[in-house]
Parts: structure tokens; C-alpha cells; sequence
């Protein structure tokens, strides 16, 4: 069946422009065919799901009113972004998404023009946006700028900073908060759509500004009517916060009432100033199991739309993630000081059964990453053991806060590192390749990479012991298969240990994931392999040992070569007057795109056959050669 046969006006968008070309009673039917759409393609590889089936009628009704590109429209993080991935020109492409050389996971400036600014983090939309219209304003363009921003990434602080900065500018921005989180309740009915259209039409806003000038004159008279405003709207909508920020609040509205939507924004279009319209959305609409379950069905696997069958990958054994989450359960029946702390990532991070048996000892802040360094701070102040649980790439916004707050304190806050190293198929924004070096170089930290299942538990409850900051950086997914054992002892700061022993003069340095690549090729090659275990103190006297037996070292790290696990090593190696020769194997210095953890790897030349090749290529046992920093 040709796709023109399935979905006939889908078929003619192949821009924005087209959409706009349709007239406005095709737009129900434009809404239908993109919503089957997506649940048809994604159905087959799977991606980021419930939430783009939420935006369905908002990014017809944004495509439609604004002059996209011309206006400027950012997504915030853009799991919602897929609708707007199709009509932008990208249709065809849409099964690509995440995959190697397809279509990017999130908004990305060097894919369309219609993806103004790249994402990946949340709660960075009405920054961007703000500063767009603060640059069309200095240039003299007319254009507006729209930041779309979900309920979520609305508690993180970013985003209030930009609406408190916004509400003193006169700049024409508009933010579209998309709460999905809230059901469509009776307020969110006809009622409210009918007030949004009113308090957004020109009358009003007519009325209201030429009031202002009048009563302005007169403070007493002006002051009452500015409570008496917002003493109405605080009754009747939920808009209060956001008009004291100097936002001109219109909401809330059924995010799914395509008619309301189009009403509402062509009014807010023309309105001076910085405006918010408050739309209310479900997510998952249109799939009756995503809308029972949007958490499962986030970002599914690929699956079979009739059944709601998501077809799961063939069991590996446990993942980082599930031992983390058992390890800590276990740890809090034994030490009722023992709490654990997340940034909106209690599934992700495997802390659901540790939220079901501990709910008093359990924080999630929302996304506040740097809330939740802080918070760990002061709990730690106050002897209670937190553990934080927060992705490498995630870490990267509480930077301050960990050096600020917990290091220069010397805290005993825990951090359970995951998706540390490459990701996969969220691509480089969220790849965990900077986290050895951006804490390297921060005083008190200890700072572990483990192996495998066993070791990761170990160096969790060896973090819990030590008096100060300490880091536990693990992988996304499952480890080599080693048995996990429940008993508990805690390990040597600071020591590594010998996996073999070689003959040929050749030793393989390696910190977590690396080893058991390392071990692969020490035994091709009869070289010494170390399972380095701390990057931080790192085994300064072993490293010694190995620089006097062994001409030629290769250190194997999964972090970027530029400061990391290697650097530390050959700052030793220079510290001692060692002049070995040296080979850096860690992520290069540019972004890894999306594709699978298999694929990244590959692209970074941190699978085997990469690294058996760079090994081979350079190690001669009579020919030293010249370092090699990286490909």
C-alpha cells in the first residue's frame, strides 16, 4: 500500500508551509493520520513514545499558526518532538530515530532548520527561547519565539530563572507549558477553554492595557485593581505564580480541543509581551495502554500495536542498574541512616523497590540535579548516609554543587554513577564520557570503576565506609556475568589488582568496562593485564612496579582521553622519571552520535577488534613508538 493510500493528506506535508496550505477543517483529520502514524513506525524499532502522542493536536496547532522557521518553536528535551519531526520534512525518516545514521533522538540544529536549538537536557527551552527573542528584537525581526516545556522539566530551577527574567521584558515570547501529569478534569473543559479564548482576545487584553494606563496614574486605585486581577485569575485558574513573574497567564486548556488550541494561539500570537498558555495533555493519547501506563511506554522496544506486546531483548542478566537498586535495599535494612536520593530517575536508576520498602527514606526531587547534591550535603551534615543515584550525564549539572558543597566540606556523600561511558541510542547528549575527568581533578574525591556484577557492589559498600565524597561509576545494561555475592567487605582504597601476568614486556592498564577487553587481548599476547579498580587515589606504587618491568603500557579507559584514567597514570609515570611508552585508548575527543551501545563503541574504537587492531598497530617489542593520544 502506497503511504499516499493510508495517510492522504500525511502524504502531501512535507513542510510546515504545507500544513498551513490545508484548510482549517482538514486539521481533525491531519491530527488522526499523524497520531496512526507514529504508533505505525514506532511500533517497528522502537523510541521515545506516550509523550509524542501527547503533542499530536499542539504541533499541528503551532505548525499551523506560526511561520516555523521564520518563528522560532523549541522543544524542551524533545521526547515530545516526534510529531514535529514528521511534518518538518523528516517523515520518511522517522523509523531511523536513534539508530546509527538515522534520524537523531532529540531537536538537533545540524538536522532541519526547523530545530532551532539541541536538546537533550530538560528545562533548558525558555532560556533558549528568551534568547532568541531578545536577539530578534536587537536585530529588528519580527519573529516570535515559542518554548514548549513539560510539567516536569518545570521543576527544575533553570526554568523559573528564565521566566522570572522573561516576566521583566517586553519580548514576544510565548511558552507553552504542557502539563501532562494532571488528568482533564472538569476544569479543563469547556469552561476553561471559553476563558483561555476570552482572557487571550484583543478585547480583553485592550481593556486591560488601557486600564493599566489610566489607573496607573492613580496608585491606590491601580494597586486594588492589580490584587483584584489576580485574586479573580487565582480563583479560577492556576495562573497566579506565573502573572508575579510578569507572565501574562492564559490556561488551562485542553491540549487535545484542536479547535481551542488554534483559536487561543492565533489570539496569543499577536499579544505584546511574554505570555504562557497553560495546555493540559495526556500522554499516550490515542493508545489506550500508553495512556494506562505512560512510564512503560516512555520508550518502548520495538512491539506489536494490536496486542500491546513490546518484544523484549533476550535476557543478559541483571543490569548495573538492578544490582545498584538490590545492593541498596539491602543496605537500608541494615542501616536505617541509609536514604537515597534521585533527579526524576527512580525507573532508569532501579530504585522502584527501594521507593516500595523504604518510602521514608526515599527523595526524588524532580529534575533538580543540583537540589540533589545539596540536599545529600546537608543530610550528610546531619549524619544521615545519602546516597545519591543520578546518571553520568546528569552529574554534569550539579558541577558546582559537588564541588561547592560536598567536596570542599568533605561530606561522606555517596554517588551511584550510571550511564557512565556510551549510552547508545540517546546519543551524545546523553553519552557518560566526561565523568572521570570533571572529577579527577576534585580534592577528596575516590573515585571506582568496577569490572563486573561483584565488584560493583563491593565498591558501593566500600564508598558507604570512607570518611568524604566517593564515586561509584558503572555502565547502562548488563556486565560480563559474574555471580554477585549478598555478603559485603570493602576493598583496598586506592589498590588495584594483577588479572595475569605477561612475559613480553607489554601491560594493559585497564578501569572498568576496558578489562575484561584487556583481558581478551593480554591473553592473545601474553601481557600483563591490571584491573586498575580506583581512578582516584590511583595505585601510584603499582604503576611504579609495572614502569620497571614493562617498556611499553596501553591504559584502557571508557571516558574521554583528555584528563582522565590515562592522564592520571602517566602523571605518575612522569612524577617517577619513567619513560615507558605510552598508548591512551578512551572515547576521542568528539561527540559519539546515537546509535546502539555495540555501535557507539565501535565508533569510538573501544571495541575489541578496534582496540586489538590500535594495540597491534602500535606495540612492537623492539620498535617503541611514539605515544598515540587517541584516534
Amino acid at each position: 500500500m502506497q503511504l499516499a493510500d493510508e495517510f492522504p493528506l500525511l502524504s502531501r506535508i512535507e513542510t510546515p508551509a504545507d500544513l498551513r496550505a490545508l484548510p482549517r477543517r482538514d486539521l481533525p483529520k491531519v491530527v488522526e493520520e499523524l497520531r496512526r502514524y507514529l504508533i505505525q513506525t514506532v511500533s517497528r524499532k522502537g523510541g521515545h513514545f506516550a509523550a509524542g502522542l501527547g503533542t499530536v493536536e499542539l504541533t499541528v496547532a503551532l505548525h499551523y499558526v506560526f511561520q516555523t522557521p521564520h518563528d522560532r518553536l523549541v522543544w524542551d528535551v524533545g521526547h515530545q518532538a516526534y510529531p514535529h519531526k514528521v511534518l518538518t520534512g523528516r517523515r520518511d525518516h522517522l523509523a531511523t530515530i536513534k539508530q546509527a545514521d538515522g534520524l537523531a533522538p532529540f531537536p538537533t540544529r545540524s538536522e532541519s532548520e526547523f530545530d532551532t536549538f539541541g536538546v537533550g537536557h530538560s528545562s533548558t527551552s525558555i532560556s533558549a527561547a528568551l534568547g532568541m527573542a531578545i536577539g530578534a528584537a536587537a536585530r529588528g525581526d519580527t519573529r516570535r519565539a515559542i518554548a514548549v516545556i513539560g510539567d516536569g522539566a518545570m521543576t527544575a530551577g533553570m526554568a523559573f530563572e528564565a521566566l522570572n527574567h522573561a516576566g521583566s521584558l517586553n519580548v514576544p515570547l510565548l511558552v507553552v507549558l504542557n502539563d501532562n501529569d494532571m488528568s482533564i478534569s472538569n476544569n479543563v473543559g469547556a469552561m476553561s477553554n471559553y476563558l483561555a479564548r476570552m482572557l487571550s482576545g484583543k478585547i480583553y487584553a485592550t481593556v486591560r492595557e488601557g486600564s493599566k494606563k489610566v489607573l496607573r496614574q492613580m496608585p491606590k486605585a491601580w494597586e486594588l485593581a492589580r490584587r483584584s486581577e489576580a485574586h479573580f485569575k487565582g480563583m479560577i485558574l492556576p495562573g497566579t505564580v506565573f502573572e508575579e513573574m510578569g507572565m501574562n497567564y492564559i490556561g488551562p486548556i485542553d491540549g487535545h480541543d484542536l479547535d481551542a488550541l488554534v483559536a487561543t494561539l492565533l489570539n496569543m500570537r499577536d499579544l505584546k509581551g511574554p505570555q504562557l498558555l497553560h495546555v493540559v495533555t495526556r500522554k499516550g493519547k490515542g493508545f489506550s495502554p500508553a495512556e494506562a501506563d505512560p512510564i512503560k511506554w516512555h520508550g518502548p522496544g520495538a512491539f506489536d500495536p494490536a496486542s500491546a506486546t513490546i518484544f523484549k531483548d533476550k535476557a543478559s542478566g541483571p543490569t548495573y542498574s538492578k544490582i545498584f537498586g538490590q545492593w541498596l535495599c539491602d543496605m537500608a535494612a541494615r542501616d536505617p541512616l541509609i536514604v537515597g536520593i534521585t533527579p526524576a530517575m527512580s525507573e532508569g536508576s532501579g530504585l522502584v523497590e527501594f521507593e516500595k520498602q523504604f518510602p521514608d527514606r526515599y527523595f526524588d526531587v524532580g529534575i533538580a540535579e543540583q537540589h540533589a547534591v545539596t540536599l545529600a550535603a546537608g543530610l550528610a551534615c546531619e549524619g544521615v548516609k545519602p546516597i545519591v543515584a543520578i546518571y553520568s550525564t546528569f552529574l554534569q549539572r550539579a558541577y558546582d554543587q559537588l564541588i561547592h558543597d560536598v567536596a570542599l566540606q568533605n561530606l561522606p556523600v555517596v554517588f551511584a554513577i550510571d550511564r557512565a561511558g556510551l549510552v547508545g541510542s540517546d546519543g551524545a547528549t546523553h553519552q557518560g564520557s566526561y565523568d572521570l575527568s570533571f572529577m579527577r581533578c576534585i580534592p577528596g574525591m575516590v573515585i571506582m570503576a568496577p569490572a563486573n556484577e561483584d565488584e560493583c557492589r563491593q565498591m558501593l559498600y566500600t564508598a558507604t565506609t570512607i570518611k568524604g565524597p566517593a564515586a561509584v561509576r558503572y555502565p547502562r545494561g548488563a556486565g560480563p556475568g559474574v555471580a554477585v555475592q549478598p555478603e559485603m567487605h570493602v576493598l583496598p582504597v586506592g589498590r588495584a589488582v594483577t588479572v595475569r601476568e605477561g612475559r613480553n614486556g607489554l601491560a594493559l592498564l585497564a578501569f572498568g568496562t576496558m578489562v575484561a577487553v584487556a583481558q581478551s587481548i593480554g591473553e592473545r599476547l601474553d601481557a600483563t593485564v591490571i584491573n586498575m579498580r580506583f581512578i582516584k587515589p590511583i595505585d601510584a606504587d603499582l604503576i611504579n612496579r609495572i614502569a620497571t618491568r614493562h617498556p611499553h603500557i596501553v591504559t584502557l579507559e571508557e571516558n574521554v582521553i583528555a584528563g582522565g584514567a590515562g592522564s592520571a597514570i602517566s602523571e605518575v609515570l612522569s612524577a617517577q622519571g619513567h619513560s615507558n611508552a605510552v598508548l591512551h585508548i578512551g572515547i576521542p575527543d568528539r561527540p559519539i552520535a546515537h546509535g546502539s551501545r555495540d555501535s557507539c563503541l565501535v565508533d569510538a574504537g573501544l571495541d575489541l577488534a578496534s582496540v586489538r587492531s590500535r594495540i597491534d598497530a602500535w606495540w612492537q617489542p623492539k620498535m617503541p613508538r611514539a605515544v598515540d593520544a587517541g584516534r
